[in-house]
């Protein structure tokens, strides 16, 4: 059986992505490479990691798609259950994330806004689901 272990993205400034992480999430670094080509952030079971453009160079010789503000987002996301969506949203905001879609009610019930980090990542920000079971 497989285990989904961690996510990575190819960034620019892997210090500089987790700094922003740290500052707009609160997450706390759970492994640091000395050479500053890769990083992962302690998110739970699974975890956040960024590595360096150089490393993906080094991975992929084929070529790959650089995250860029300059572009629309890739059809990914990073997701964040927050307990306060309006909040976390803003402190992201405040933190250097470009704010894409401001905190709307879903017909779902769920609370979720967008925005992309300093690299072009898109990230969901978004309150718990609502059950449809009845209790």
């Amino acid at each position: 059986m497989l285990k989904f272990s961690h996510m990575i993205f190819y960034v620019k400034e892997v210090a500089d992505t987790v700094s922003f992480y740290q500052k707009a999430f609160g997450l706390n670094i759970k492994f640091f490479h000395e050479s500053g080509m890769y990083a992962e952030l302690d998110t739970g079971s699974t975890s956040l990691s960024f590595a360096s453009e150089q490393m993906a160079e080094s991975n992929l010789p084929n070529g790959y798609q650089r995250h860029t503000l300059d572009n629309p987002p890739f059809a990914n996301e990073i997701v964040f259950i927050s307990n306060d969506v309006v909040r976390d949203f803003k402190q992201a905001v405040g933190s250097g994330a470009v704010a894409l879609v401001e905190p709307e009610e879903k017909p779902w019930g769920q609370l979720v806004g967008y925005v992309r980090d300093p690299n072009g990542i898109l990230i969901e920000i978004a309150s718990e689901m609502k059950s449809n079971e009845s209790e």
